[in-house]
């Protein structure tokens, strides 16, 4: 892996192949990544993504200027606050075509785009499939805990059935979505799944997902402690839980044997169920960007201008 963006290859589509030179620069500390106080609830699984997310940067040497962070609306999409670069705080279900719109046009940035079950899969669910399937590169990490907790435990698209909520108070009816089959099929390139409750193997996911060339989406199991405790137990050890990584002789370019592991009852397995290779939109929009300017290379502004002004007479 490579220590840091500056010195890392340029990737297929980007729009300039001019590799910074490798910096002396140190890391960055937490001191200096952290922004606001993070405001969730005392024990919430967000606060450990978060940290993890500042120990990422830090180990991959990234710098202010080439960190983005974008979110959309809930608890977990809170992350832009409180994390010291750019960043936006975007508006509830969009964050993944803001995210499109900043990685198309800046091919020199890994965008990270945080969410939770709400945001992601419910009003954001239609642009998730699209995203999925442009493969536009960036990484997706959904902290999933079976509740909109921001709005004070609702049923979410993910809530098991059964579950008492104030919109569901007889127990949830509808079968809930699974994020793994539904990203699998609607053709991202890399699908992993961890939890809160294992700070390494969150760790790896998430720079296995920064490393890959495309749509990057990872599942984080993240308790909400006031709305759903125990939600999750199931998959931690220390409660009587177990911890199943995927099967070491799992093939992760299988999408049938992916699709398998993913419909596998909870606790389910964690690890990287699917990773595949595919042109990024990012890489094609390069091409074609690329084919026009050739059509009019050596010309003016002015020239151009009046060529597509012939066009229309």
């Amino acid at each position: 892996m490579s220590s840091s963006l500056t010195d890392a290859p340029a990737r297929a589509g980007d729009l300039t192949s001019v590799v910074l030179p490798a910096s002396d620069r140190k890391p960055l500390s937490k001191k200096e990544l952290a922004a606001d106080q993070p405001t969730w609830c005392p024990g919430c699984g967000d606060f450990s993504v978060l940290a993890l997310y500042f120990k990422l940067i830090e180990k991959r040497k990234l710098w202010h200027e080439k960190i983005t962070t974008i979110a959309g609306i809930g608890c977990s999409s809170r992350f832009p606050y409180f994390v010291q670069a750019h960043g936006v705080h975007y508006i509830h279900g969009r964050a993944l075509p803001f995210a499109s719109g900043v990685s198309l046009s800046r091919p020199d940035l890994h965008v990270f785009v945080f969410g939770g079950d709400g945001d992601a899969f419910s009003i954001g669910g239609n642009h998730f499939n699209h995203t999925a399937r442009k493969n536009i590169r960036m990484t997706y990490v959904v902290m999933d805990n079976w509740v909109y907790g921001l709005t004070k435990k609702q049923t979410s698209p993910t809530s098991p059935q059964g579950f008492k909520s104030k919109t569901d108070v007889g127990g949830a009816v509808d079968r809930p979505i699974n994020p793994l089959k539904q990203a699998i099929s609607a053709g991202a390139t890399f699908v992993a799944r961890t939890t809160h409750t294992n700070p390494n193997h969150v760790l790896q996911m998430m720079e296995a997902a920064m490393d890959h060339d495309g749509f990057s989406f990872v599942e984080c199991l993240s308790e909400c402690v006031e709305f759903y405790e125990g939600a999750f137990d199931a998959s931690n050890p220390r409660k009587g839980g177990v911890f199943n990584t995927v099967p070491a002789d799992h093939d992760v370019a299988d999408e049938i044997a992916a699709y398998k592991l993913a419909d596998a009852a909870f606790p389910g397995y964690f690890g990287i169920l699917y990773k595949a290779s595919c042109p990024t939109k990012n890489a094609n929009e390069a091409k074609i960007n690329a084919a026009a300017q050739e059509k009019v290379k050596g010309l003016k502004d002015w020239q151009i201008l009046k060529q597509t002004f012939d066009r229309l007479k």
